[in-house]
């Protein structure tokens, strides 16, 4: 198994299959976008499948969530969905996505064997996507967002991060929106994961923000804190249930304790977290022509060195070289 010097198993695997991304949104990356990562250094379809096979076949992994970037971009997604939903033991399978081009790719992706889908949507209004996104796309991603609840694709789970000045008065609405169409809704505190390196902590709409702004409007009671698990979110009931709504605090009421995923990005390096500043080459290794049991050794090693904590409150704490695009989600 995949396991920490702490105790910790990873068993929810992140795999990036694109840097790229057709929107700017401003808590990711500047107006005018990134350098991509060159063609050739991407993992092929058949290399990304190789990898999650050995996840899950041979390292106890069992929940499998593509992300990007965009993954909607990638074009062989629907087959490498297929592939890791034919895998046994078979695993969860998830995309986390923005939700452009989602209205067309739903049905196909769920007959393909996708479990569930994570939309990012962070606010209802057409004049403040553009400014947080850069890019006039509202529309399609709630056609995406409806597509999902179609094809099956549930719980359609959305998620939302409330920055100072900007949206953080959409919070009630976003929740309604949510409530009214049987989405369950996320929001995200804001991370240091930002190509420009922009993120202060002071200008973070915390947990108890979010909390607060919710209360105004609605009832809300901590769920069982044993449903949650390893899960990031806090989830609390709204107005008794059933509906609920959760609130990740990656940074004011960090999870690490219990932290059970592990990435592989784009490049295929592994990342044992969202905050690391080093990583481990698998992509050199796979082309070099070695068998899966030494990659499997290689990722185990990679896990074993994961650090207690992001360290976010460490006065040492340095932000990765990497933004979330190339990261992954």
């Amino acid at each position: 198994m995949l396991v920490d010097s702490f105790g910790r198993v990873a068993t929810d695997l992140r795999v990036s299959l694109t840097d790229r991304c057709n929107l700017r949104c401003a808590y990711c990356m500047p107006p005018e976008g990134l350098d991509w990562l060159p063609k050739p250094d991407l993992l092929t379809g058949e290399e990304i499948v190789r990898l999650v096979t050995i996840g899950v076949e041979r390292l106890g992994v069992r929940e499998v969530r593509f992300t990007g970037g965009e993954p909607l971009l990638r074009r062989e997604l629907v087959e490498i969905v297929a592939a890791t939903a034919g895998l046994s033991p078979r695993p969860q399978v998830s995309v986390t996505t923005n939700g452009i081009g989602l209205a067309r790719l739903a049905e196909p992706l769920a007959r393909a064997g996708l479990d569930r889908v994570n939309v990012s949507l962070d606010t209802l209004d057409r004049e403040v996507f553009v400014r947080l996104a850069h890019r006039d796309r509202l529309r399609d991603v709630l056609d995406g967002l409806a597509a999902a609840t179609a094809a099956g694709l549930t719980p359609v789970k959305v998620n939302a991060v409330l920055m100072r000045g900007v949206n953080e008065h959409e919070a009630v609405p976003l929740l309604r929106f949510c409530l009214d169409r049987g989405y369950e809704l996320r929001f995200i505190e804001q991370m240091p994961l930002d190509a420009q390196h922009g993120w202060r902590r002071e200008e973070m709409i915390t947990a108890d923000e979010i909390l607060g702004l919710l209360k105004d409007s609605f009832d809300l009671t901590e769920d069982d804190p044993r449903e949650r698990g390893s899960a990031p979110a806090e989830l609390f009931l709204v107005d008794g249930g059933p509906h609920r709504v959760g609130v990740i605090g990656s940074v004011t009421r960090p999870f690490c304790g219990a932290c059970d995923r592990v990435r592989i990005t784009a490049d295929g390096q592994v990342r044992n977290c969202l905050f690391a500043t080093e990583e481990s080459d698998l992509r050199t290794a796979l082309r070099s022509g070695v068998p899966d049991e030494e990659l499997a050794a290689r990722w185990i090693a990679a896990v074993r060195g994961k650090k207690a904590g992001h360290g976010i409150d460490d006065a040492a704490f340095l932000q990765p070289a990497r933004p979330m695009s190339a990261i992954g989600g």
